[in-house]
């Protein structure tokens, strides 16, 4: 049976028996070239404290274990090794374990991935351990609040560029065997084994340094590094990444009036990884998506300098004071999202940070605070599978939206004051929300006890709603109405919310301007705001204007009549993204036909000024018309939105970032509709040229998936374009496509190819399930039984990464509403109440998986509904 599971309970005992003093990691990486070659030796020394006479365990998922030693006595491996533990009695006041074993390297992106690039044949190593996967690399024990001094040390090839959190102390290559060398890192300061990392590889090195005077008058020197494939240094932009990073150490290092604590900073970009970034002391990695190798957007830029400082904030909030248990996760999760936008807004030279916050990251929450399985920001997190799916959008962006409303509460300097105090009080340590609580309470003067629970350990949503009444020229009164169901408890939760109400009405020239604003509380079900009473009714009234608060906004008739008339001339950046939200989520929540959403795009996203979110709100229409508009007026609708597409393409200014996102959704909308099969060819082949438009590897990827999709394009077409494109992601770009073709062949090979073949890289899998899942209606319908029929084997037999991967993206989402037909009897959706009904016994993590994507498609049925 497997214990890959480490239960909550069984980390308490275990932490209130042990302290971890050191560990001493020895790993030998250097035939990871070999591909027959499948591990690598992995030697630990661990120095730790114990209950005299006590018994515990290790954690390691090996792939063999070949020595244990406790306080010099070799012990019997067969006796202590149960899986992927191994068992430590007898245990005196001071201990030392060695466990020496053969570590396993990984397609799946977590513990010591192994990659090699199509481009050069060079292989090259990373790590990726959250949130408990150091122990597929060595022999540790796996919970964030045993703490404990790291020492390093790696062989590889001697050509290689080899790192970890610690600066390099020492590189000897070994007279025995040149080629190999020994790199010995020097020791860390105390951090939890999920943040421990080790990179290796031919990887390109770019350096530099980055200073500051402290206020006793000496001087913190910081060695800066940046890491990227040798195939990709053409495209890497270090001299951009290295001003971020120092605009980031100066602003974070002022702010929370605490030097840089570990040491050197170095930025990892690697290959197929599973996350946007992680917080690794010392040395940050990084998809390597964010090294733009393709033409990118002002607004991915931004989206990369977002990350870069929600990882350096990390190195305060996560790394230097960490959780104890994984039920405080939004302790750094949702500070370093808040930082993250707070750093670009005050350390870049952007000035729409919280604008794209609101438009984008916030609607990840208000998506995720929806389902059946949503939780409060301090979530119940009883084993590491819950842990792993609790990375969502409640723990960064709705903890960092509510972190937004609490600085509107108790005012930024207190909050940031609050924050200074709780790294001096618990440096090197371990945290819960009552500390937190103690350290901002202190700061601010308020008892923060009351907002905590109704903002922290509640689930769900509130939607505000502004009721007005009196004529159309004078407001008699306007009342806020709060809807806020707990889904877990099926309670009222009414949250207090501080918010504004912008008035705004068009000025001469026809631009629709904020005339007035009012702040106020909104407390309990209803809330009168007097200040509004008896003044004139404005065009717009927009509550939660500027984004102070986390709720949903519903527009009053009048408002949403303006917004549907005249949402181009709304003059604030902001306002315009709270209204695409509000209409968004009134087409959502099928409370307006999801049409009526398209049509606003068609018709004023050619004026939106904002690439972040004009990128968002196309992603938005492309659902839209895929998943909420009914099935019988789909194609009409796709359409008209593919005409507004190929016309705004051709029309918008050569080589804008305007330009490239219309390309885009053409040729998204276009894997289902061949309307523009052959303009798209055409611009493949060169015999149709857009002023302006780049048509490189990505782009040039998307329009074969199209023309794929369409039946438009064969094999041989396809792997002559990867034969020019010998690159990870164009072997990416062409798996899709590949599995995207309409025959029923094409489509049985990729779901084998994702459910029994276990060679696929995770990336690979990702790109073959999407190719897989594009499909003309009623070709992918012989999949609903072996899907529910694979879940409990995929989730045994593969890891949590894959698996989650095969069991989200499989299911049988793409589905509509036959005439007559009511969401509740969908037949998926009763296949799969179903199986939820048979396996209450399955895995929690599975199950809330499976719910989930039941609840995405229940939505879409629903909003089918409206229309």
């Amino acid at each position: 049976m497997s214990n890959h599971n480490l239960a909550r309970a069984e980390a308490a005992t275990r932490s209130a028996l042990i302290s971890t003093h050191s560990y001493d990691v020895s790993l030998d990486v250097r035939e990871a070239a070999d591909p027959d070659v499948p591990g690598y030796t992995s030697r630990s020394v661990i120095n730790f404290s114990a209950e005299p006479g006590s018994s515990t365990f290790l954690d390691f998922i090996h792939g063999g274990v070949h020595s244990v030693f406790l306080n010099g006595k070799g012990l019997e491996v067969a006796r202590v090794v149960d899986g992927d533990r191994i068992r430590l009695d007898n245990l005196q006041a001071e201990n030392q374990v060695t466990v020496t074993g053969t570590a396993l390297y990984s397609r799946s992106g977590e513990g010591m991935h192994r990659f090699v690039d199509p481009a050069d044949g060079q292989c090259y190593l990373y790590t990726q351990y959250e949130p408990a996967d150091a122990r597929r690399v060595f022999a540790n024990f796996e919970q964030p609040d045993l703490k404990a001094e790291f020492t390093f040390h790696v062989m590889a090839p001697s050509g290689w560029h080899v790192a970890s959190n610690g600066a390099e102390s020492a590189r000897t290559q070994l007279t025995t065997d040149p080629a190999t060398s020994r790199w010995d890192f020097a020791t860390t300061r105390r951090m939890s084994t999920y943040i421990t990392t080790v990179l290796a590889g031919p990887y390109f090195r770019a350096t530099d340094h980055w200073s500051k005077t402290l206020d006793d008058g000496t001087s913190l020197e910081v060695p800066l590094a940046l890491y990227c494939r040798a195939s990709m240094q053409e495209s890497f932009d270090t001299a951009e990444l290295f001003r971020l990073t120092k605009n980031g150490l100066d602003f974070f290092n002022d702010l929370f009036d605490y030097p840089y604590p570990w040491g050197k900073y170095d930025q990892a970009f690697v290959p197929e990884y599973n996350l946007g970034a992680m917080e690794n002391p010392g040395l940050v990695t990084f998809t390597e998506k964010y090294v733009f190798t393709s033409r990118a957007t002002d607004a991915q830029y931004q989206a990369r300098a977002n990350t870069l400082m929600h990882e350096m904030a990390h190195m305060w909030f996560g790394d230097l004071v960490t959780m104890t248990w994984w039920d405080d996760l939004w302790l750094k999760e949702s500070f370093a999202d808040y930082m993250g936008t707070l750093g670009v807004d005050k350390a870049t030279d952007w000035d729409t940070a919280w604008v794209n916050f609101a438009n984008k990251r916030k609607s990840w929450a208000y998506l995720q605070d929806q389902l059946p399985t949503t939780h409060p920001i301090v979530a119940d997190i009883p084993d590491l599978e819950a842990a792993k799916q609790n990375f969502d959008g409640i723990t960064y962006a709705k903890g960092a939206s509510v972190l937004k409303q609490l600085v509107a509460y108790v005012g930024f300097e207190a909050f940031i004051d609050g924050s200074r105090r709780y790294f001096r009080d618990h440096e090197y340590g371990n945290t819960t929300l009552a500390d937190l609580l103690e350290a901002l309470s202190a700061a601010s003067g308020r008892d923060l006890g009351t907002w905590a629970h109704q903002w922290l350990q509640t689930s769900g949503i509130s939607t505000v709603t502004a009721e007005i009444s009196g004529g159309s020229l004078v407001m008699e009164s306007v009342t806020l109405r709060q809807d806020s169901v707990d889904p877990i408890t099926g309670r009222q939760e009414h949250r207090p919310h501080r918010l504004r109400i912008g008035l705004y009405d068009f000025d001469d020239s026809g631009r629709l301007l904020r005339t007035g604003v009012v702040e106020t509380d909104a407390q309990g079900a209803e809330t009168a705001v007097e200040a509004l009473a008896g003044k004139p009714r404005p065009a717009l009234l927009l509550v939660n204007d500027d984004d102070l608060s986390y709720a949903k906004i519903r527009l009053d008739a009048g408002s949403e009549a303006t917004v549907r008339s005249a949402l181009d001339r709304l003059n604030d950046p902001m306002a315009r993204a709270l209204c695409w939200t509000a209409l968004w989520d009134s087409a959502r929540d099928a409370v307006t036909p999801a049409a009526l959403y398209v049509t606003a795009v068609e018709r004023f996203a050619p004026a939106e000024s904002g690439i972040g979110v004009l990128l968002n709100i196309l992603g938005n229409a492309v659902t839209a018309v895929e998943r909420y508009v009914p099935a019988q007026q789909r194609n009409a609708v796709r359409g008209s939105l593919l005409e507004t597409s190929g016309r705004l393409l051709r029309t918008s200014e050569p080589g804008s970032d305007q330009q490239l996102a219309w390309a885009r959704t053409l040729a998204e909308l276009s894997r289902r509709d061949p309307a523009y099969v052959e303009f798209l060819r055409g611009i493949l082949s060169g015999g149709v040229i857009v002023d302006g438009l780049t048509v490189d590897a990505d782009l040039r990827w998307s329009l074969w998936q199209a023309l794929a999709a369409n039946g438009s394009a064969e094999l041989p077409e396809l792997d002559a374009e990867l034969a020019k494109d010998r690159t990870a992601s164009g072997r990416e770009g062409h798996a899709l496509a590949a599995a995207a073709r309409p025959d029923a062949a094409v489509k049985a090979a990729a779901w084998d190819a994702a459910v029994n073949n276990t060679t696929l890289s995770n990336e690979i899998l990702s790109a073959t399930i999407a190719g897989f899942s594009v499909s003309p209606s009623g070709l992918l319908d012989g999949f609903m039984e072996p899907y529910f029929d694979c879940l409990e084997s995929v989730w045994e037999s593969r890891s949590i990464e894959i698996a989650g991967r095969i069991v989200r993206g499989l299911f049988p989402s793409a589905q509509d509403l036959a005439p007559g037909m009511i969401p509740a009897d969908h037949p998926v959706l009763l296949r799969t109440d179903d199986w939820l009904a048979t396996h209450s016994g399955a895995p929690r993590a599975l199950r809330r998986i499976v719910i989930e994507q039941r609840s995405h498609l229940f939505r879409a049925l629903e909003a089918q509904t409206a229309g």
